[in-house]
């Protein structure tokens, strides 16, 4: 399921051409093509994805294109950047329903979104045991997900 329909996509690609305008920045075809990637996507992308991708569409989009457009969608805050220790970035639009945490699989490296309303009542209970105010989290949970561990050790 995409995270955005293409009608939120379309407004999401709307606020970051006006981020761009508002930032003296020129608003480009591959620029809006790089965000709409982003926008639809199902899955967290990294660059390379968001390239291949771009290339399955028949567009043509430098690496270096891919990454300054990135770091404009990061920074207009329509984007978040995820670093899961493999060595490069995946990228996810920033929704409505943006408050969720991760699981990674080390082994695949599939990402699997999930949001716990125990834990988000938690966390605020958690930091303040510890002296501090909660203003925002991110938490990741690193193991092995199911279709792996059934390759390695049979139907579980």
């Amino acid at each position: 399921m995409a995270r955005l329909d293409k009608a939120e996509a379309a407004a999401q690609t709307e606020r970051f051409r006006r981020y761009l305008r508002e930032h003296h920045q020129p608003i480009t075809r591959p620029r809006d093509l790089v965000a709409q990637v982003v926008f639809l996507a199902e899955e967290h992308l990294s660059v390379e994805a968001i390239r291949r991708e771009l290339r399955q569409g028949g567009e043509q989009v430098g690496t270096a294109t891919v990454y300054r457009t990135l770091e404009l969608l990061v920074e207009s805050g329509l984007v978040r950047a995820h670093d899961f220790g493999e060595g490069f970035k995946r990228y996810e639009a920033m929704t409505a329903q943006s408050d969720h945490e991760h699981l990674i699989c080390q082994r695949c490296g599939r990402v699997v979104e999930f949001a716990n309303e125990r834990l988000e009542r938690m966390l605020p209970v958690l930091a303040d045991e510890h002296g501090f105010q909660h203003q925002r989290h991110r938490l990741e949970i690193y193991g092995v997900c199911r279709e792996c561990r059934q390759r390695e050790l049979g139907p579980l």
